[in-house]
């Protein structure tokens, strides 16, 4: 394996990047040390960069599959690293058939996500999380808190309910600016996501996402106000949970109050 020692590769690959680098190897082994299972033979980097996050990762039994949308970085990396077990992908992942990267294995992902598109790719892993058993990364850290929050904080919302209705949720540690060249203006934070034993919700799956999201999206409503759309009837209004708002509501609470709408008869 190359490593990164080179001063001028360095200084070239930043002024053309124009993002936010992880520079601290310490933080760096931390996430790759994240991943715990090894029931998956593939490990997803998304955005690598200039590879500080996968000269760890390349250490795992693991094939990693390293991708970034960015041209230059994956000519970087193509240069400066190379490993028996390490694929270089250049792509979007929010636009990737995954199936067709891993087929029907199973793959865990990690990285340092762009903030711009983070919650995105959290909706795209809940999306195949029948192949993700295990997910982890550094987040803004107010997304990863929200990602993490439970019922009764205003911060606990539509990304919450749907990532915890799969995945137990774990925030890990904080980033600071510091550590980064050049610094970011927030912090980071650093989660894991493990996939539930039994993530199956046992009602129509396409509902309960309608739900949470109709839900949230008016928060400010009690939920008799807010699911009006979804046309229920006198009778089902008039249960107690409809005076609740949705960030009363845990998991079980959101299943059964969609079973609830499923069921009604007007």
């Amino acid at each position: 394996m190359k490593r990164f020692d080179k001063k001028s590769d360095k200084v070239s690959a930043k002024k053309h990047f124009g993002q936010h680098f992880l520079k601290d190897e310490n933080i760096a082994q931390k996430i790759a040390e994240t991943l715990s299972e090894n029931t998956y033979e593939h490990i997803l980097e998304i955005g690598p960069g200039m590879g500080v996050l996968t000269k760890y990762l390349i250490e795992r039994e693991q094939q990693i599959v390293a991708l970034d949308i960015d041209k230059e970085s994956i000519a970087y990396l193509q240069n400066n690293m190379q490993a028996a077990n390490l694929s270089i992908v250049e792509g979007d992942f929010l636009k990737l058939n995954l199936k067709e990267l891993f087929g029907e294995k199973s793959w865990a992902i990690t990285g340092n996500f762009p903030y711009n598109i983070s919650s995105q790719i959290v909706f795209k892993v809940l999306e195949f999380r029948a192949s993700i058993p295990e997910f982890s990364g550094m987040f803004q850290k107010e997304v990863a808190k929200r990602i993490c929050e439970k019922p009764g904080s205003k911060t606990y919302g539509i990304l919450s309910v749907l990532t915890q209705a799969f995945y137990d949720c774990e925030y890990l540690f904080t980033v600071h600016p510091q550590v980064f060249d050049p610094p970011p203006k927030v912090q980071s934070g650093v989660i894991r996501l493990k996939r539930k034993e039994n993530y199956a919700l046992g009602v129509d799956e396409k509902l309960f996402f309608s739900v949470v999201k109709t839900a949230f999206n008016q928060r400010r409503k009690t939920l008799r106000n807010s699911l009006k759309s979804f046309g229920i009837s006198a009778n089902l209004a008039e249960e107690r949970i409809f005076d609740a708002r949705p960030e009363q509501l845990g998991v079980s609470e959101f299943v059964e109050l969609t079973q609830a709408i499923a069921n009604d008869t007007v």
